[in-house]
């Protein structure tokens, strides 16, 4: 009966521990998506809300989150995951957002020129809608956040090729308020 119970208790610190590893989605297609934002530009983030923050943020002298400055998130080709090394961004603009309650943003979402007007239209509310949830999961307010999408409209970069539209795979968040 006592082995029954070690056994037991074993296997659940396990899939404890299994599940406690698993707290970011995978999905991303392969190559270039892999280095979607890297040298795009758009600077990279390293740490944010659970473990350093990301260059350029941090709290002022009255210990309140100032605006971060990194307005841009990139993704991978056909995705609407939020790439690892923009988490922490994602991190930073909650964490302010959390602290100003009276502000508010638009998640502006584009693709590439890749796909049909409809569906990068779709595929650029997908994006912002990822965005959205994960601000909301880290404390930013419903009454906050707006969603729009630009699909292929307003290309952040003119071009025809992969460094084109790395940068174009955005969303973008823009304040409304002061």
């Amino acid at each position: 009966m006592n082995r029954i119970r070690l056994v037991g208790g074993l296997v659940a610190l396990a899939l404890a521990a299994a599940l406690g590893a698993c707290s970011t989605r995978g999905g991303m297609d392969g190559g270039a998506a892999g280095r979607a934002g890297a040298g795009a530009g758009y600077g990279d983030a390293a740490g944010g809300r659970h473990g350093a923050r990301a260059a350029g943020y941090g709290q002022d002298a009255a210990g309140v989150a100032p605006r971060p400055s990194q307005t841009v998130i990139l993704f991978g080709y056909d995705s609407d995951d939020v790439l690892p090394q923009y988490q922490p961004v994602v991190a930073a603009h909650a964490d302010y957002l959390a602290s100003h309650p009276g502000e508010s943003a638009v998640l502006e979402g584009h693709a590439d020129e890749r796909g049909s007007p409809e569906y990068n239209v779709a595929l650029g509310e997908r994006r912002a809608r990822s965005v959205l949830k994960s601000l909301r999961l880290q404390g930013a307010g419903d009454e906050q956040l707006r969603l729009l999408s630009y699909g292929e409209e307003k290309p952040a970069v003119a071009g025809h090729d992969e460094s084109a539209w790395q940068q174009n795979r955005r969303v973008e968040i823009v304040y409304t308020g002061p």
